[in-house]
């Protein structure tokens, strides 16, 4: 991978929010396609925000909606208030938005309450190790970056667990967290990735290592991208393997599967490294993020820049004893 040089924090910050916004709506049209789809529609590598499949050019989904309603509880609780995040996340559900994950929508349609739902579906179902945490993670990376490692991860693990009853998903999400923060500080991601899986608890720390390892491919994969170890692994991977946001993109896109998720977790990883002006006006000029269950409310780039440099400012004044206790509601 080809990294820029210096470039101030505000771009990374605005590379990170709006990358991963512009990854979730360029790859929504591909969803559930095969392998090479992407190349097959655009052969020169160059995409457009082409739409199809329900959504139109430059339209994000419930990726973007929900990092959107992370962000704005962050902002106007002035913290992580686990309460409000998972009181949004249900008037949006409610809200009847295009596309909802079926682990989500079961978690946030139960009626139990905000610290069990997780928890009681994940004991109901075994399963519970979606992407759905992943997807909306860069705008509270943001938040809590400036915390320091510790607070950061573990702010990741909390806000994962209210939808996500698996430790799994809390511990991929909490090393997305880490590997943003180390690129907003203009550091290298991969060479923190060692550090960041120690922190991993001790029973997901192996199998984590394995699928984040710089020789996997997800041609290596045991599930299919839904699932949090092969998302990340693809992101890592795109990342790793090209040398510009753009083809980062593309080559996400182009694995098939759950394209509007990968992409949107490699955009949001490849957009805190190469910055806000590595990404194209034609991907950026047409995104929108409509909010279903906030009386019609349509978020345009101009808004999630802003969106960005609020979270980055209000992590100035975050406290890490408050973020990383340990999780007591699942």
């Amino acid at each position: 991978m080809n990294r820029p040089g210096v470039m101030d924090r505000q771009n990374r910050v605005a590379g990170a929010v709006i990358g991963s916004a512009i990854g979730d709506a360029l790859g929504a049209p591909f969803e559930f396609g095969p392998a090479g789809v992407y190349a097959a529609r655009f052969p020169d590598g160059v995409g457009t925000m082409c739409g199809g499949g329900g959504w139109d050019p430059g339209e994000a989904t419930d990726d973007t909606q929900m990092a959107v309603l992370v962000a704005e509880s962050l902002l106007e609780q002035g913290g992580l208030d686990l309460p409000d995040m998972f009181g949004r996340f249900r008037r949006w559900a409610a809200g009847e938005p295009k596309d909802i994950g079926l682990q989500t929508e079961a978690v946030l349609t139960s009626g139990d309450p905000w610290d069990l739902a997780a928890a009681l579906h994940f004991q109901i179902n075994g399963r519970a190790a979606g992407n759905g945490s992943l997807m909306r993670a860069a705008a509270p990376a943001v938040y809590f970056a400036r915390a320091g490692q510790a607070a950061t991860m573990g702010a990741a693990r909390r806000i994962a667990a209210l939808t996500h009853g698996d430790r799994a998903a809390w511990e991929g999400t909490a090393v997305f967290h880490e590997l943003i923060r180390v690129a907003l500080e203009g550091g290298d991601p991969f060479a923190a990735l060692p550090d960041a899986l120690d922190r991993v608890h001790e029973n997901h720390r192996k199998r984590w290592a394995a699928v984040l390892a710089p020789g996997w491919h997800p041609d290596a994969a045991t599930e299919f991208n839904g699932a949090v170890w092969p998302c990340l692994g693809t992101a890592l991977w795109a990342l790793r393997t090209t040398g510009t946001y753009e083809n980062a993109l593309a080559a996400a896109v182009d694995v098939g599967g759950d394209t509007d998720t990968v992409a949107a977790v490699t955009g949001g990883l490849a957009g805190a490294v190469y910055g806000f002006d590595a990404i194209p006006p034609r991907w950026t000029d047409p995104l929108h993020v409509p909010l279903p269950g906030y009386g019609g409310r349509v978020l345009r780039t101009s808004d999630l820049v802003g969106l960005a440099r609020r979270l980055d400012r209000a992590s100035r004044d975050v406290i890490p004893a408050d973020i990383h206790t340990p999780c007591n509601y699942t």
